[in-house]
């Protein structure tokens, strides 16, 4: 199977990112191939500088868990 991948974001109640606020949550993708999810992470990341309650994160789908 193929992997792709996405990313995932949220605003956040303090900056130890513990609790997203609800109804914050964002999704981007799917992206092909991780280089072009990163670019996107990369651009949500840096375009607010300001927001430090703000944290994205990429996702993989279709990669099966190893213990």
């Amino acid at each position: 199977m193929t992997s792709r991948y996405w990313v995932v974001g949220a605003d956040y109640a303090d900056c130890n990112c513990d609790k997203p606020l609800p109804g914050s949550h964002s999704l981007h993708g799917p992206f092909t191939n991780e280089r072009r999810a990163q670019t996107e992470w990369k651009r949500l990341t840096f375009r607010d500088r300001v927001d430090a309650m703000r944290r994205y994160s990429i996702a993989i789908e279709g990669r099966t868990a190893t213990a």
